[in-house]
């Protein structure tokens, strides 16, 4: 008999590379809009064309590549769609940072904007393919040949055939205008002071941050005794002049104190009592002596705070809304470079903003208007790319008012649209219901440019919006055929909102449009539902009539062992290459699925990598024993064998077999990634390499043998088959020496109709407690493997006598026995260890098993090493300094080593008085 053998250890970096260029040569991962069979798409979130894989992009990643493999599987024509995003304002940073570092530029004005724009696609060229390369080193099935780039058709040196993504964007604008939906006008937005551009709410992050909270008193005008008095009258100079009578004061309190030079009021709640009597009055603002008035406006929590605010309608979004209400001027004091500005006063023009902070209090201070100050902690937005603390800006921008919002909810609501978890259904719901125009606008250089010129006539505000430039196109208004086209290009989002069709060919007819569209299912983090989830829905009924795919799958966020979000700053964010070849891409894959619950944070851990690579091992191990075990040209098969030849092991694996199939299947169908890894991880490890293999050693023995191959063949076949679409590279390599065929056009295994064997399953099981009972005695009293003893069982009913009887050989074998007696009756021998399992009680004589001197000493040893740790640790719960300063998870993990010691202690103790009977 010639046997098929693996190699004796399995070298992912050898099999990785192979199979994955395999896989390419052979087209394995290219989609046919032409064939018949049923489609199934996934179009991949895409990565910033600068970005680098993290464990997020594994994460997110593999899920995706895990749903494509099994759907090819499953007889599906699928397409995962992989593309990249020209991330407009985290690239034009980076490039204009690096030009900076090397004395290029001061600012990208120095170089003009078209060769600036070549220095980006230059930079594009030599890194923008990195995160590509890498995703295929994790084992992406993506269709390379269809990779998009969201300004595909801006630059003529690689355009993709198949899209022109760029017209797409440009189309959707003109045709957005033209409904009305697209404006421009001059609205609070998110501003970055250091890239200078209105940002997008997702790239605004939060931060918490220890501040203070400023109390400043605003003088009453004029004084009248007859007011509501809250506040205990002083003195105020006002514009340098002492003045002669007592003044009445409304305190606010603020964050921001640079911002108070461009306040335009004071506002309450009306329904505060405490202010009725002063709506209407007027006070005025410390340091620009200016009066501005007390208003009146709901948006005041009543009982907040002072019950007053300050209003600064032109840095402040709710301010804003208030000052619109009550018809106030906008006073800009601090600009879009972060300085203050003329406005602000002489003493405070051209200040950086914090500066200004610092100069305020102290002015106010001096003043004798600062009240008091308070340590605060809260919220604010800073600049994701930047790092700064964000400004609301009034500035002119474009707007576009979301369309076919109605469909987008009722896609959801109706589940026409699911969302896995389906909690994110009701935050989806929520913001569409409260939805607000979008700034589509961006003031960068790289991206695509607004289709939309002005007139050149300076008294003339007419706008042009159209596909191609109005050359020789007079002016409606004044026919002047100059224009100057928008210098703003259009926020990254609103090239990624149209993912799912334009990257199909769209607005063109194509084949593969009318195959893949709708999609099938979205893979994603819950923390741009808005941004982008929501708009790719809304823009999908707004220009195919139809929901661009049909589940979303939200995944969790991947944190460290502590709870926190990984970051590079902390340095707690594994290298996903590192990891790969240290553990594989099939152990970086599985150990991640093993710990990924759905929708919930994953709390990561390289141990749990390790698992998966020990994982992968234990399958090449098993899998190299089935092969030496083969027959000449035996293949694996999912055919029934004979019958009769069964034993009672190969039932009960074939029974597990069954049960497996369907909870991974299962699992899978419902998008519990880690409930079908750890099902696998159980039917493999435990079932077949633990119990199994161990079984079919001294079944190969006997007559069974012929039997026992097919079972292992049968098992291995679909164990590989499932495994296949989380573990690629190994299991293709397995295949490949059994079936000389790509695994990934195998059939994915489902369970049958009605699960066989469970009678049989149930009498192994009772067989294989007995054999645990029996080996966790030998462990406890350590005795040698090969050191066989004896055992007596008496079965608690005539059933289960028959079931012990049939498996009596399996627990001779696998527990060691010399001598097995069995019986319904059986006495229980004098001084011996006990145990209940199996529906049977279990003695173990302990005379003649151990010598016991011999083990009294090692368990004293024991005893006393157990003693010392305990009082070491207690010495250490003892000291005040240890308690209070070390982090709660290490003191609690020290008072659980105790607990668990001190059992220990009891359990050796107990042992020894056991031995001293004998």
């Amino acid at each position: 008999m010639e046997t098929t053998e693996l190699a004796k250890a399995y070298d992912p970096k050898i099999v990785e590379d192979k199979w994955y260029a395999a896989w390419l040569e052979k087209d394995y991962f290219s989609a046919d809009p032409l064939s018949k069979k049923k489609p199934y798409t996934i179009v991949i979130p895409p990565p910033n064309v600068t970005g680098v894989l993290t464990i997020g992009h594994v994460l997110n990643n593999t899920l995706q590549d895990i749903l494509v493999r099994r759907k090819k599987m499953q007889g599906y024509e699928t397409l995962w769609l992989p593309g990249t995003d020209h991330a407009g304002i985290a690239t034009q940073t980076v490039v204009e940072r690096t030009l900076k570092k090397e004395g290029k530029i001061k600012h990208r004005s120095d170089l003009g904007r078209d060769e600036f724009l070549k220095r980006v696609w230059e930079w594009k060229d030599k890194h923008g393919g990195i995160i590509i390369k890498q995703l295929k080193k994790l084992g992406c099935a993506c269709d390379w040949d269809r990779e998009v780039f969201t300004m595909d058709g801006l630059d003529d040196r690689n355009p993709n055939p198949r899209v022109d993504y760029s017209a797409c964007v440009q189309k959707v604008f003109v045709e957005l205008h033209k409904k009305g939906l697209i404006y421009r006008g001059k609205k609070m937005v998110n501003w970055c002071p250091v890239s200078h551009t209105a940002l997008s709410d997702e790239e605004v992050v939060m931060k918490e941050t220890d501040g203070h909270l400023w109390y400043f008193k605003y003088p009453l005008i004029p004084c009248d005794t007859s007011d509501h008095r809250t506040i205990e009258p002083r003195h105020y100079n006002v514009g340098g002049q002492a003045s002669n009578h007592r003044t009445d004061y409304i305190v606010v309190a603020t964050t921001r104190p640079e911002t108070m030079l461009g306040d335009e009021a004071i506002a309450v709640n009306p329904k505060d009592k405490k202010y009725k009597n002063l709506v209407g009055k007027k006070v005025l603002l410390p340091l620009q002596n200016k009066p501005i008035p007390i208003v009146a406006d709901a948006a005041v929590e009543l009982g907040f705070g002072t019950g007053a605010v300050k209003v600064t309608p032109a840095h402040d979004t709710v301010d804003y809304e208030i000052g619109l209400r009550h018809k106030l001027p906008l006073t800009a004091v601090i600009g879009p470079d972060g300085r203050m500005t003329e406005a602000s006063g002489e003493k405070f023009e051209g200040l950086d903003r914090f500066e200004c902070r610092k100069a305020v209090v102290v002015d106010m201070e001096e003043l004798g208007l600062l009240e008091k100050t308070e340590n605060y902690k809260h919220n604010v937005g800073f600049s994701q790319r930047a790092d700064v603390p964000i400004e609301p800006f009034l500035s002119e921008q474009w707007f576009l008012k979301y369309p076919s919002v109605k469909k987008a909810l009722k896609a959801v609501e109706s589940g026409q649209i699911k969302f896995w978890p389906s909690r994110w259904s009701k935050v989806y719901t929520h913001w569409l219901k409260n939805i607000r125009d979008w700034c589509i606008s961006r003031q960068l250089w790289w991206g695509h440019r607004i289709p939309a010129w002005y007139c050149g006539c300076a008294e003339c505000d007419e706008i042009y919006v159209g596909l191609t430039p109005p050359d020789k196109i007079k002016c409606k208004k004044c026919g002047c055929i100059e224009w100057k086209q928008d210098e703003d290009v259009l926020d990254t989002w609103f090239s990624s909102w149209l993912w799912p069709f334009a990257t199909l060919g769209w607005p063109n007819k194509t084949a593969e449009l009318k195959k893949f569209y709708p999609t099938s299912d979205l893979v994603t983090g819950p923390d741009i539902i808005f941004f982008w989830v929501a708009r790719m829905i809304m823009a999908g009924f707004e220009f195919m009539d139809e929901r661009p795919f049909d589940n979303v799958y939200f995944t969790g966020i991947i944190r460290d062992s502590q709870g926190r979000k990984m970051s590079k700053s902390l340095g707690n964010s594994p290298d996903p290459l590192n990891l790969i070849d240290k553990y594989g891409a099939d152990g970086l894959r599985f150990g991640l699925m093993l710990i990924a619950p759905k929708g919930q944070d994953i709390l990561f851990s390289e141990d749990r990598i390790e698992v998966g690579r020990n994982f992968m091992n234990k399958l090449w191990n098993a899998s190299r024993f089935v092969m030496m075990n083969l027959q000449d040209g035996k293949k694996p098969t999912n055919q029934r064998t004979n019958e009769p030849t069964h034993t009672l092991a190969d039932k009960w694996i074939l029974n597990r077999l069954q049960h497996t199939l369907s909870d991974v299947n299962k699992a899978l169908d419902h998008y519990q990634f880690d409930t079908a890894a750890q099902a696998l991880y159980q039917f493999v490890w435990g079932d077949f390499c633990d119990w199994y293999l161990e079984l079919a050693k001294n079944q190969m023995q006997t007559d069974k043998a012929d039997a026992t191959r097919s079972v292992l063949i049968r098992v291995l076949d679909n164990i590989l088959r499932m495994l296949h679409p989380f573990a690629p590279f190994i299991t293709e390599e397995i295949w490949q020496m059994l079936q000389k065929e790509t695994i990934m056009l195998a059939e994915y295994p489902k369970a049958a109709k009605k699960v066989e064997y469970e009678k049989e399953s149930r009498e192994m099981i009772s067989i294989m407690e007995i054999i645990s009972a029996i080996r966790n005695i030998r462990g406890e009293h350590n005795v040698p493997p090969a050191k066989a003893i004896d055992a007596t069982l008496r079965a608690h009913s005539k059933e289960a006598f028959k079931t012990i009887e049939h498996g009596k050989n399996y627990i001779k074998e696998l527990a060691k026995l010399a001598k097995t007696t069995l019986a319904i009756d059986a006495i229980k021998p004098e001084k011996c260890a006990t145990a209940i399992a199996g529906n049977a009680d279990i003695f173990i004589p302990l005379a003649g098993m151990i010598n016991v001197e011999d083990e009294k000493t090692r368990l004293m040893k024991e005893i006393e090493r157990l003693e010392k740790y305990i009082q070491s640790v207690e010495t250490k719960l003892a000291n005040k300094n240890f308690v209070e300063r070390a982090p709660k998870e290490v003191v609690d993990k020290e008072r659980a080593r105790i607990v668990q010691a001190k059992t220990g202690h009891q359990n050796l103790a107990d042992a020894v008085n056991e031995l001293s009977t004998l």
